[in-house]
């Protein structure tokens, strides 16, 4: 059964940073795409990463280009968020979810991603 359990998450003050992590279990397979979303209270759930192993290709939404680094390690199946210049509007649950199938990051419509993560709280407050 696949599975992603995110970890990570936690409180920072405004400038740190944080690691996310999305350990990923019960398949094999290059065609895929990995997102990351967060969710900030009252808020809809938006895109912010994504990384397509089978091409090395990586995406960020404008809001955290230069700040954040998605990257994935596939002897341990996981996928890693660094997050760094943390801002409090970063603040929110993040999830990490799987396309499957896809060659290539198409996009952060949710619909479009199979299986999801049960989120890790991130808070940027001082």
């Amino acid at each position: 059964q696949l599975q992603l359990v995110e970890s990570g998450g936690g409180l920072v003050q405004p400038g740190g940073s944080l690691r996310l992590s999305c350990a990923v279990s019960g398949f094999t397979s290059d065609s895929y795409a990995i997102g990351w979303f967060r969710q900030a209270p009252g808020k809809e759930r938006e895109g912010v990463s994504c990384i397509s192993p089978s091409i090395g290709e990586t995406h960020y939404v404008d809001s955290v280009k230069g700040r954040f680094t998605i990257s994935r390690d596939s002897a341990k199946n996981t996928v890693y968020l660094q997050m760094n210049s943390l801002k409090p509007e970063d603040t929110g649950v993040y999830y990490c979810a799987v396309q499957l199938g896809a060659y290539y990051c198409s996009g952060y419509v949710i619909y479009n991603y199979d299986y999801w993560g049960q989120g890790t709280q991130v808070t940027v407050s001082s």
